[in-house]
């Protein structure tokens, strides 16, 4: 089996050749952070998790490397507009620099929560700016940038000069926007974007540096080409982000590396966007939904489970209903490993232990939607071992299924003790019902009517519960 992914550059399923043997590097674009992260920002961040959770399966040492934007105008902008109003919910008066740490922190409390694992590194901007000047006189020097015609401090990415500058979205430069990023005054083509972004009056003084351009600050694709070299080096094998991040950010970011003689990322993988019942996510219309709120919702294994269920190149709808889907799906796995574990199993496993159907649709561009297909099929019979006169039998298939969850991420932030449910109020009621159906099916059983016992099990069975008849009495689980 070959491990293959879909290339954004060249818009083809290729096979996955490291660039140093048994390595892999993995660069992906992290937050803004500017404010609280919405779900695309998590989606983006689980869907790599995954993707280095794979590569590790798979024999690879892995280096993941996921940047911070702590310097950006919006930052800024929302600081100002804290000292504006003199208050910003419970931080007022808040600096730029204590908003963008503040926000860091939401951003990585969120990630922990859903079980997504630290980066190798996770740089941020402003801990780099020397990388960036190194960057930007490369470029320079190669003709390839330039300091603005004005006296704003900037310097551009001259994008006329750069032949291939449109191959990762495969545009024209003359069918592309204006970067909107400085005052075009200073560009020799209004699509030049900047590269080192001038001190303007008004803004803190916090927020700049010195220069050989004068004091200011790196320009937002910049930070991505500067970071990546340094951990990873001129050559690395997946660069990852958002579908949205295509143009202009990633685009920009392959113009200025590879223009400065970086052959950069082998592979671009981007991810799928977010929707609302079909419709794009928005606060103007009000249909955005933050982690924090799908988390008071459900648990975090089912919130984990809702946003990696789909392909990751897909787009990802989210309805009322969609946590109460997950919910119940992500919960008949952890039920079988819960029932294992208490009938004498082991839910530990090793390599060999993950069905090959599930490995070659993983190794087929990370096909998760197939590879839960068959998470449940494996669940399916697990319940059917479980509940039959041999438990042991399940135990190759419990370990499968133990393994396949561990290398999506779930296993971690699943309860097989059963101490999750001590407050869930949704399995109380349903154990006060199964219970109640229970204690009848013993009666019928005392008084040796089996017909009336075998219809309540096959009632139950029809529900989705799984009985099991033991020394100790019957015991139930949510199978399928």
């Amino acid at each position: 089996m070959t491990l293959r992914f879909y290339d954004t550059a060249s818009a083809t399923v290729k096979d996955f050749v490291p660039v140093r043997p048994g390595e892999a590097g993995l660069y992906y674009c992290g937050a803004t952070v500017q404010g609280a992260p919405h779900i695309g920002h998590v989606r983006s961040a689980l869907v790599f998790d995954i993707l280095a959770r794979w590569l590790r399966f798979r024999g690879y040492e892995v280096t993941t490397v996921r940047n911070v934007t702590d310097i950006d105008d919006k930052i800024l902008a929302n600081a100002h507009a804290s000292f504006e109003n003199d208050y910003q919910g419970d931080h007022p008066r808040e600096p730029w620099w204590a908003l963008a740490y503040r926000f860091e922190g939401v951003f990585g409390r969120a990630y922990a929560a859903l079980g997504i694992e630290a980066p190798t590194y996770e740089p941020r901007a402003t801990g780099h700016v020397p990388e960036m000047h190194s960057l930007i006189q490369e470029l320079i020097d190669a003709g390839h940038a330039y300091p603005a015609l004005d006296d704003s401090g900037d310097v551009y990415f001259d994008v006329r000069s750069w032949p291939r500058y449109g191959e990762l979205t495969r545009q024209r430069v003359e069918d592309m926007q204006d970067a909107p990023d400085a005052d075009p005054r200073g560009k020799r083509d209004p699509r030049d974007f900047a590269l080192w972004k001038g001190h303007k009056e008004g803004e803190p003084a916090t927020a700049s540096w010195d220069s050989p351009w004068g004091r200011g600050r790196p320009g937002w694709h910049l930070e991505c080409s500067a970071m990546a070299h340094k951990y990873l080096g001129a050559h690395f094998d997946i660069h990852g982000g958002g579908l949205d991040l295509r143009f202009p950010h990633h685009e920009n970011e392959l113009a200025q590396s590879t223009a400065a003689g970086r052959p950069f990322a082998n592979f671009w993988l981007h991810n799928g966007l977010v929707t609302y019942e079909g419709e794009k996510m928005s606060k103007s219309i009000g249909n955005t939904v933050s982690p924090a709120s799908m988390l008071e919702e459900a648990r975090p294994l089912a919130v984990r489970y809702y946003l990696g269920q789909a392909h990751y190149r897909s787009v990802l709808d989210y309805r009322p209903t969609s946590l109460r889907e997950a919910t119940a799906a992500v919960e008949r796995v952890e039920a079988v490993l819960a029932a294992a574990q208490h009938s004498g199993l082991s839910v530990s496993w090793e390599h060999m232990d993950v069905p090959e159907e599930f490995v070659a649709v993983m190794d087929d561009d990370l096909n998760v939607p197939r590879a839960l297909a068959v998470l449940h099929e494996t669940v399916r019979a697990a319940n059917t071992a479980l509940s039959g006169p041999e438990a042991s039998t399940a135990q190759p298939l419990v370990s499968a299924i133990a393994g396949m969850s561990d290398v999506l991420g779930l296993l971690p932030l699943m309860s097989l003790d059963g101490a999750r449910d001590a407050d869930g109020a949704e399995h109380r009621a349903l154990d006060s019902l199964v219970q109640d159906l229970l204690a009848q099916r013993a009666a019928a059983r005392e008084a040796k009517d089996w017909a009336l016992a075998d219809r309540i099990r096959d009632q139950l069975a029809a529900a989705g519960v799984v009985v099991k008849d033991g020394a100790r009495g019957s015991e139930w689980s949510v199978g399928e």
